[in-house]
């Protein structure tokens, strides 16, 4: 089977695009899981931190699932939800739309280039639930909000939420960012453990100065990535409850990846984020590919976004050197 892939990226968080609405593909459920697992392998030609597959949808204007390296699906993914936005928005000639995801109907609409010449989209981030059986999270409590957990950390207090994925949040210091220990917290709780029996998205967030965060995700399923986009909005929504930020005033968010920008909004005691950032292409190719062994597979010549990549790497200059500077 000959299948068209598009390589984006949201924050250097590396997505391959599987357009379902141009092209009839009829992928089982096992076919995303076992393409997810090869395409994403990056001791191949390819490589990626997910795929997004982009389909039709009876109530939005279409309707997106993300798989891990790993096979399992993601109920979100905020930098890849700015890539499909730009894709479908693109596809459809819109400005803005509306996404179908796993647990809500999201809005995204095009904006001003957050850097100079990087396509930029907003993405809503919601729903926001700090009811630990959404996550789930294992414990004889509600909530957990700025606690440390007996059996997790005895040093770092967390909050947990789900927006809709599971996140597990620690404002820290310089030292905790650099040390090996969220390495250690995270591959405990998304490994066998008595709390997190789904696992859970870990992050340290370092606050640098007022408006402005650096987060550090160990994603579920993926492990530690550039950026994660529900753990930047999650991040966000967190120093705000601390009062180190404000509700309703942009953040801007560094991570190793780049930079996005984050707004935090409260309506009758609900939270959405609103997260701002590039929607990059890096390159397109055709892969030819064995359903049955979907990790033989063989490609045509990379069609590379040279421009887009070049803009890219400016901002991930100028995101870097603000982060030596301030961290």
């Amino acid at each position: 089977m000959k299948i068209e892939l598009l390589k984006c990226h949201g924050s250097g968080n590396d997505f391959f695009i599987i357009d379902e609405i141009s092209h009839t593909y009829n992928f089982t459920e096992e076919n995303r899981a076992e393409l997810a697992k090869a395409i994403c392998d990056r001791s191949t030609e390819l490589g990626a931190d997910g795929i997004l597959f982009v389909l039709k949808s009876e109530k939005a204007d279409a309707r997106m699932r993300v798989f891990n390296p790993d096979g399992s699906e993601a109920s979100m993914c905020g930098n890849g939800l700015r890539c499909v936005a730009r894709y479908v928005c693109e596809l459809l000639g819109l400005k803005e739309a509306i996404i179908e995801t796993m647990k809500a109907d999201l809005q995204v609409k095009k904006q001003e280039d957050i850097f100079e010449d990087i396509p930029t989209y907003l993405v809503e981030i919601s729903p926001v639930s700090f009811d630990l059986k959404d996550l789930p999270l294992v414990l004889d409590k509600e909530t957990i909000i700025n606690e440390k957990v007996r059996g997790i950390s005895e040093e770092l207090v967390f909050t947990a939420l789900a927006v809709p994925n599971p996140h597990f949040v620690s404002i820290v210091e310089k030292e905790q960012i650099t040390s090996d220990l969220q390495k250690k917290i995270s591959e405990y709780l998304n490994g066998p453990n008595d709390f997190f029996p789904d696992g859970v998205n870990v992050s340290f967030v370092k606050p640098l100065k007022k408006g402005h965060i650096y987060v550090r995700t160990f994603e579920r399923g993926v492990g530690f990535t550039n950026a994660c986009g529900t753990a930047m909005s999650a991040s966000t929504l967190v120093t705000c409850m601390n009062g180190l930020n404000k509700i309703e005033e942009p953040v801007e968010v560094y991570n190793n990846g780049g930079k996005v920008r984050c707004v935090v909004h409260e309506k009758n005691g609900r939270q959405s984020i609103d997260l701002i950032g590039n929607a990059s292409y890096v390159y397109r190719c055709e892969a030819e590919i064995n359903m049955e062994k979907p990790a033989k597979f063989t490609l045509s010549p990379k069609e590379e976004h040279t421009g887009e990549i070049k803009q890219y790497a400016k901002l991930q200059e100028y995101a870097q050197a603000v982060l030596k500077e301030w961290m």
